[in-house]
């Protein structure tokens, strides 16, 4: 048990260091991902009103009769999170990976979303 203590802590350690220079900035608003298993989700969020200004994921009815791999479905739903952002006119943002490193479903998500418009 104390072997599992020791790793939940790691993993907060690690998110909250890549959290350190995405938080509170008056300028731009935060684009959070939250990977799990088997979904993927992302929201970009105002810190000082507290407010989700636009949010996506693979949990949505338009992905659910898709056949195609975790890593397409990601950059499908940055490309939709872009589109959303610029119709709420947000354009640059901070990239707050949560932890999760940088590689695979989070960097297809973070390409898909520079590609639609999006600045980091």
């Amino acid at each position: 048990m104390a072997h599992h203590r020791s790793i939940i802590r790691r993993d907060e350690r690690r998110r909250n260091r890549s959290k350190k220079t995405s938080r509170f900035h008056t300028d731009r608003p935060r684009l959070v991902v939250y990977r799990s298993l088997r979904h993927f989700e992302a929201q970009i969020i105002d810190d000082f009103s507290q407010n989700t200004i636009v949010a996506a994921s693979s949990k949505e009815k338009v992905y659910n009769g898709k056949k195609i791999n975790k890593t397409e479905l990601a950059s499908l739903v940055g490309k939709s999170l872009a589109e959303r952002a610029k119709s709420k006119k947000v354009i640059s943002v901070y990239f707050d990976r949560n932890g999760f490193k940088y590689h695979g479903r989070v960097k297809s998500l973070a390409d898909a979303s520079r590609k639609g418009g999006l600045k980091f």
